[in-house]
């Protein structure tokens, strides 16, 4: 049927709006999403159709007017396309259950009627895309003012109804405990959240004398103030779920609010408010067309969780970026140690894989030695090279917001990289160059006292056809150890995150018992470093649990499923040629070497691949700052590639300073 044909076959009768409404959205409908001009040409010829024909524009007038004066719509403008109060979880199992079985449809309301009128997940598209002239022009051939003064009555007492029930609300918010512990000052003076109801209330009482608004967005900027200073305040007092959760409705409810008054004050003037229609309109479709949408769902909060966890993660990071040549060797000798250590744990691993045990026993020993080990390693100020991107990339993630497309900013988030990049490669060669001799030293002391190789021969072959990256999954492997990490540094973060958000040190300074055991001075220590260092523990510790536990999971399920990590995999190779005596080519030799490397580089895009995009995802970054940033880059490297790989001297960093001072 043709849109003319869709408005003769309605004659008004009672009942039949939605339908008929219905029926011409689904002739307005482009047949593909990527037809847009369809809907707008549709929408044109329906505009066409309405100015020619008094008739017809009073029959979809009338239908319009009809669902939103019967069919009780205020829950549509207070709820459609906000956040609901159920909480991030609740909303969540609803979304999923809904999803799997859809709602009952109840005619009463006009916000169930949306799933009659739009019921395709994909028709905010085109509604989206149709330009807000276009509706502005329909709205105008609709010609509202023409319609009965009762009916023009009851819809404009529902739309006063809805901003005063949003009104409501957004004071109730303003009071809820999260909110008020993150910002106390809320209770001591007059709350903006409050007065906002205030001066409402004020204003529909003088409504129809030309009431005026702008007592009431001043209160509206206010709160948005409020949000903005509890936002900007979470990365030193932390977060939570549902803190996250109530800012983002608070926002959607003041955005709502703002935007309905301005469409009854215009109205009360005598204007017609079309690009605020066109918007509202919008909007609602919006949210009725993504109220099950669990992927929105989950990125609109994940990405709030995700800017405050990597903000934590962030200052963690800078430590692993060096600027001097000092602080460059300084992190090589940090490395070492961190590879003796490393040498000491894979020399357990092999004794715990050759008793045997139980998968789930073996994996919990393992899972035990790599955890604590790497515990052992923060706790002595060492460093294993592949645990600094999901720190380092959190920290290049927060200098982008700094980068606004101007070329020095660009360059400045250059030089953070390049310092980065050099900064994991001495301590990957740190790691590397005291793992392998430990491991040797290891297994010829081992063959001095006992007289026999600490690895067989056999073993040793085996060892080595591990890390084979043509002929086994050593890459593959390394790949998934490059997730392990990548989830170590946002366990590291969310801790952090968590001990500051839940006042961690204060509550260990009120057990009296910890302060009777340790004494006061001690306690206080205690409490210093568990402030400091709890992200960095809890991710080191989990971090050993995923790398234990990966092998024992493949076992379980049957999936090929392992792990390679660069500092390991180098030890078991020392373990292997002493185990070999040696005899070994110099072919053999290169192609281990070969092989430890490419597991390295694999470790490390795969986690500062992940931890990059959720960093930068958190902070929106559009496809044309990521693009500026890889051209930038490019340009270093083939203009500076020794950058990358060594800081430069002092004199020259110092003259590089100088010149692009003069050049600004």
């Amino acid at each position: 049927m043709t849109i003319e044909a869709i408005l003769e076959s309605y004659s008004g009768e009672p009942g039949r709006e939605a339908r008929f409404l219905a029926a011409l959205a689904a002739e307005i409908r482009p047949p593909r999403l990527s037809g847009i001009d369809h809907a707008t040409h549709a929408l044109q010829a329906l505009c066409y159709v309405l100015n020619n024909d008094a008739d017809k524009a009073a029959l979809l007038r009338n239908a319009i007017l009809t669902l939103l004066a019967e069919h009780k719509p205020v829950s549509l403008f207070v709820e459609s396309g906000i956040q609901p109060s159920t909480g991030f979880f609740s909303e969540l199992w609803r979304k999923l259950g809904h999803k799997l079985l859809p709602a009952a449809v109840d005619t009463r309301y006009l916000k169930d009627l949306f799933a009659l009128i739009f019921p395709r997940a994909s028709d905010e598209q085109w509604v989206v895309a149709v330009p807000n002239t276009v509706w502005e022009q329909l709205i105008e051939a609709l010609r509202f003012h023409e319609a009965p003064l009762e009916q023009r009555a009851a819809c404009a007492e529902n739309f006063l109804d809805a901003i005063e029930v949003l009104s409501y609300r957004i004071s109730a918010l303003g009071l809820e405990p999260e909110l008020l512990r993150s910002r106390p000052e809320l209770e001591d003076h007059q709350s903006p959240f409050i007065m906002q109801n205030v001066e409402l209330r004020s204003f529909l009482a003088s409504v129809d004398q030309g009431g005026d608004i702008r007592q009431i967005l001043v209160m509206l900027d206010q709160c948005r103030n409020v949000i903005a200073k509890v936002r900007s305040s979470s990365s030193q007092s932390g977060t939570s779920i549902n803190l996250t959760y109530l800012l983002q409705r608070i926002s959607q409810k003041v955005r709502r609010l703002e935007t309905m008054l301005n469409i009854i004050v215009s109205l009360h003037a005598g204007e017609m408010p079309g690009t605020e229609y066109a918007e509202l309109f919008k909007t609602l479709v919006q949210g009725e067309c993504h109220k099950n949408n669990v992927r929105q769902h989950l990125r609109e909060n994940m990405e709030l969780m995700a800017l405050r966890v990597t903000e934590n993660a962030s200052r963690a990071g800078e430590h692993y970026i060096t600027e001097t040549r000092s602080e460059y060797y300084a992190l090589m000798r940090s490395a070492m140690g961190a590879g003796l250590i490393v040498g000491v744990m894979a020399m357990i691993k092999i004794m715990t894989a050759n008793q045997h045990h139980a998968p789930l026993t073996e994996a919990i020993l393992f899972s035990l030695n790599y955890g604590l080990g790497f515990v052992l390693i923060h706790i002595l100020h060492f460093t294993v090279a592949t645990k600094q991107p999901a720190m380092t990339a959190a920290a290049i993630a927060a200098s982008i917001d700094d980068s606004d497309g101007k070329n020095r900013n660009m360059d400045n988030l250059v030089s953070i990289i390049a310092q980065t990049v050099r900064s994991q490669t001495i301590a990957i060669i740190g790691n590397v160059s005291l793992a392998v001799p430990t491991a040797m030293l290891i297994a010829g002391l081992f063959y001095l006292v006992a007289g026999e190789h600490f690895v067989s021969p056999e073993k040793a072959h085996h060892l080595l056809e591990e890390i084979d990256p043509l002929h086994s999954g050593a890459l593959f492997y390394a790949g998934i150890a490059g997730v392990c990490l990548f989830l170590s540094g946002l366990i590291a973060g969310y801790h952090d995150n968590m001990a500051i958000y839940n006042k961690i040190p204060q509550r260990l300074r009120a057990l009296g018992w910890l302060q009777f055991i340790l004494g006061e001075a001690r306690l206080d220590k205690v409490v210093r470093y568990v402030e400091n260092n709890l992200g960095a523990l809890a991710g080191n510790f989990y971090f050993g649990c995923l790398l234990g536990g990966m092998a024992a999971v493949g076992v379980l399920l049957g999936l090929p499923v392992d792990i390679r990590h660069i500092a390991f995999s180098s030890a078991f190779v020392g373990f292997s040629f002493v185990g070999l005596e040696f005899d070994i080519t110099l072919g053999v030799a290169l192609y281990a070497a070969l092989a430890v490397m490419l597991i390295g580089t694999m470790n490390l895009l795969v986690s500062f691949g992940l931890a990059l995009y959720v960093a930068m995802k958190s902070r929106k970054v559009s496809f044309v700052q990521w693009r500026r940033l890889a051209v930038a880059l490019a340009k270093r490297l083939y203009r500076n590639p020794r950058e990358f790989f060594m800081p430069p001297r002092m004199e020259q960093g110092a003259a590089s300073v100088l010149q692009e001072e003069k050049s600004d």
